[in-house]
């Protein structure tokens, strides 16, 4: 049951998520909000690391920004100006509650979970589909691994759509009275940013398309399909049809990208280094200039898709039934798997022999690019 408003909120605080993707997929929720409560005025409470993702955004007003180890005081303060009447709090930690608690916002609403129910006025329970992301233990894995057949003795679960991890921010705003329709993650750029980027990288995107690859991953080695194989599925396409070749990553994917790129150059091939040169802004709009994202399970993943820009994605020990891009079933994104019967297992590290990503060959990855690059025109 939605809760009734009389009158309605006239500044709605939302606490946003903490990481990049999680952060693209409540773009849906908030566009509900937004849709909800038309007169209201809404700020997001943001990683300041985040907080350029959201200028220009249609459903968020303003944002407040916290640093990484920010304590509980000072965020709580900032939030005491605002002088919000309703509080939405996205995430499910202790602390993200407690922060508005503190900053004695009068209702507050989130997902019932331990620890923090007392500082919520009101707690959602949790969806009947949702799917707990549980991770595997290595001796899960390796007792899986040991015999033939698939995982549950030859059943493979299924995974039904309506768990995608964005269907669990439309719940939370649906108890606020907005629609739980789902919508596609919104992100956008302006035509001034695009040009800029253009100009500022070299960028050129017509008549030859720009194809993006991001082969790193934040989340761990275990998302990371192998960059000699980044390097063999962009040989294989260039093959097939001319590109221009953009390498993504931040500063920890530096070396990656630059054996990729001294690998394209080798071969003859155009190639732009981005990792660790642009800033967020920049890697959305230059994410929206290509043709075609080649990239793993990560936060500029889910940018892309939200940009409108198609993405080819091995996944390995995540589940893109789970946290896939875009709506969940859109055709224009390809995402693959192999039939590793441990994944996902949802580690970091894999404990066995990275059977889940190297079972996704160069060919096939390269194959549904030029797919993707032909239906785009």
């Amino acid at each position: 049951m939605s809760v009734a408003f009389h009158p309605p909120p006239r500044r709605i605080l939302v606490r946003g998520v903490n990481w990049l993707g999680d952060a693209v997929m409540t773009t849906p929720a908030l566009l509900r909000l937004r849709e909800h409560f038309p007169a209201a005025h809404i700020t997001l409470l943001t990683p300041a690391k985040l907080q350029e993702l959201w200028i220009g955004h249609p459903a968020v007003d303003d944002t407040i920004a916290f640093a990484a180890g920010e304590g509980l005081w000072a965020i709580a303060q900032k939030l005491r100006a605002g002088r919000f009447d309703l509080a939405l709090v996205l995430p499910n930690s202790p602390r993200s509650a407690l922060e508005t608690w503190l900053a004695r916002i009068p209702r507050r609403i989130g997902y019932a979970r331990p620890w923090r129910n007392a500082l919520l006025t009101r707690t959602i329970p949790s969806r009947p589909d949702a799917v707990k992301m549980r991770k595997r233990t290595p001796e899960e894995i390796r007792a899986l691994t040991a015999v033939s057949g698939s995982v549950d003795g030859g059943r493979v679960p299924v995974i039904p759509a309506a768990a995608h991890q964005l269907y669990e921010y439309l719940h939370l705003v649906a108890a606020l009275g907005a629609s739980a329709e789902p919508l596609a993650p919104q992100l956008a750029v302006s035509p001034a940013e695009l040009s800029a980027v253009r100009e500022k990288f070299g960028l050129v995107t017509a008549p030859t398309p720009l194809v993006g690859l991001n082969p790193g991953a934040e989340y761990g080695p275990a998302k990371r399909w192998p960059a000699e194989r980044f390097i063999a599925a962009a040989l294989a396409v260039s093959a097939q049809t001319p590109c221009m070749w953009a390498v993504f990553g931040g500063n920890n994917d530096r070396a990656t990208a630059e054996s990729i790129e001294t690998a394209l150059r080798a071969a003859k091939l155009t190639v732009v280094n981005l990792a660790g040169r642009t800033n967020l802004r920049e890697l959305m709009a230059a994410l929206k200039l290509c043709r075609v994202l080649l990239t793993n399970d990560t936060g500029p993943m889910h940018v892309a898709a939200a940009l409108g820009t198609p993405v080819v994605v091995p996944f390995g020990s995540t589940s893109p039934e789970l946290t896939g891009p875009g709506l969940p079933g859109d055709p224009r994104h390809r995402l693959l798997k192999s039939d590793a019967v441990c994944s996902p297992c949802f580690l970091r590290e894999c404990p066995i022999d990275f059977r889940c990503l190297l079972g996704i060959g160069a060919e096939r990855v390269a194959a549904a690019v030029v797919e993707r690059l032909k239906a785009e025109g």
